[in-house]
């Protein structure tokens, strides 16, 4: 009895533990028929490595967007821009990437995100705050 009891808790714990691990929406941006959504735990970036989920949908259906990239610039007065590019998985979910980017300090980014495959071809570009 006490370790169906342990079990259980076990699992309830680790519901809720998933809930609360949920992403929030960084930024959506559409073009075209292709809708992009930047997610973090946070709902944010802020200086350092950050981890994100990266989700492409059609008609709100998730698309298998191929091979993807996304990399990001700062303009800096009097300097080159600075760049970061992040590193992109495909999650087990279709227009699903897992992905990580670090930033050195904070500021408005310019992102950049490319894809090519079955579902077409494109790019999108959008800002996001680092703070």
């Amino acid at each position: 009895m006490d370790r169906m009891f342990a079990s259980a808790l076990a699992g309830l714990l680790l519901l809720a533990g998933t809930a609360w691990s949920a992403e929030k929406v960084i930024h959506t941006q559409k073009a075209k028929d292709m809708e992009i959504t930047l997610k973090s735990e946070s709902g944010q970036w802020k200086p350092g490595k950050n981890n994100f989920v990266l989700e492409f949908a059609k008609t709100k259906q998730p698309v298998d967007a191929g091979k993807v990239s996304l990399s990001t610039s700062m303009a800096m007065s009097g300097m080159a821009p600075m760049i970061a590019g992040a590193t992109l998985t495909p999650d087990k979910t279709p227009g699903r990437y897992l992905g990580t980017i670090e930033f050195p300090d904070s500021g408005t980014r310019q992102v950049t995100v490319m894809w090519e495959g079955a579902a077409g071809n494109g790019s999108m570009k959008f800002s996001v705050p680092v703070r």
